[in-house]
């Protein structure tokens, strides 16, 4: 075959490609249909996922058909409407509230302090991992034996504890943050001429975002997790009124429904804090920024 005529010759794919105007091939995607549009939100799809378990919930109480080992779920939310509705659930959520945010925030702060401290010294760095070693995996839950004798009974004691729980975890994870922080980013605020107060707030701490957000989400779940443990130990002393001492008192009183509206309003709260307080967190920072999809 000549070079002219192979040169004339047009390959089989470029006669058969779809087109429809002379600049270019059109691409078009297939609208998604109604069942593909509810799949891809995800909060139907934990909606339905929470409906399933309710109803797992249900069929086994009935077929166990034991209200003093298993209540229906249909009688714990009787329970807890009854208990909203008499003021005692929301009484306790608010004094547990009250304590958690105290010991959420004084640990918030401890954690800042250390990590600051660890971001700019060896030494702090040295602290912190030989601090985070010894005390992360010791339970917050034990040093309460310790916290009742150092700070009596009172909200002290509960508090002491709570911050162990939230320090580590925040302190932890935000180094960790800091200490893989892109060089380019660094260069970025190096080249900008930025004060140490601006190279925090603008390079230093949205860069560690991710991580500090994990933080910040793992030291709530201990908090939370640690509050409802001691307010069952330590609301046998004080008779404190808090979800963990609304749980023991039904208990002893063989109230098994008001037992698990008391846990159910725990799970409630830790519901609604991961996808709605911090899920919005989220979105308007590492979301927005584009650092996580």
């Amino acid at each position: 075959m000549s070079e002219n005529h192979a040169a004339h010759v047009t390959r089989p794919e470029i006669l058969h490609a779809p087109s429809n105007d002379a600049a270019g091939f059109a691409v078009t995607a297939a609208p998604l249909g109604f069942w593909a549009k509810v799949y891809a939100n995800g909060t139907v799809r934990k909606s339905v996922l929470l409906v399933l378990l309710a109803a797992a919930w249900e069929i086994y109480a009935r077929v166990l058909n034991n209200s003093l080992v298993f209540p229906t779920f249909s009688s714990t939310v009787g329970a807890l409407f009854e208990g909203i509705g008499t003021g005692a659930i929301p009484r306790a959520g608010a004094y547990t509230l009250s304590l958690l945010l105290k010991g959420y925030v004084t640990g918030l702060v401890f954690a800042a302090l250390l990590t600051a401290f660890a971001s700019v010294s060896r030494i702090g760095a040295d602290l912190l991992e030989t601090l985070t070693a010894m005390f992360n995996p010791l339970p917050s839950i034990a040093l309460l034996p310790l916290a009742l004798i150092w700070f009596g009974l009172g909200d002290g004691s509960v508090i002491f504890v709570l911050v162990h729980a939230v320090l580590w975890a925040v302190a932890l994870n935000t180094f960790a943050g800091f200490r893989t922080l892109s060089p380019t980013l660094r260069m970025v605020g190096q080249n900008y001429g930025l004060t140490s107060f601006g190279y925090i707030v603008r390079i230093l701490i949205p860069g560690a975002f991710p991580s500090i957000l994990t933080g910040l989400k793992v030291g709530w779940a201990f908090a939370w997790r640690t509050l409802i443990a001691a307010e069952l130990v330590f609301g046998v002393s004080s008779g404190s009124g808090g979800l963990g001492w609304y749980i023991f008192e039904n208990k002893n009183q063989l109230r098994i429904p008001e037992v698990f509206a008391g846990l159910l309003t725990v799970i409630l709260f830790g519901l609604f804090v991961e996808n709605v307080i911090f899920r919005t967190i989220e979105q308007r920072t590492v979301r927005r920024w584009g650092m996580q999809h």
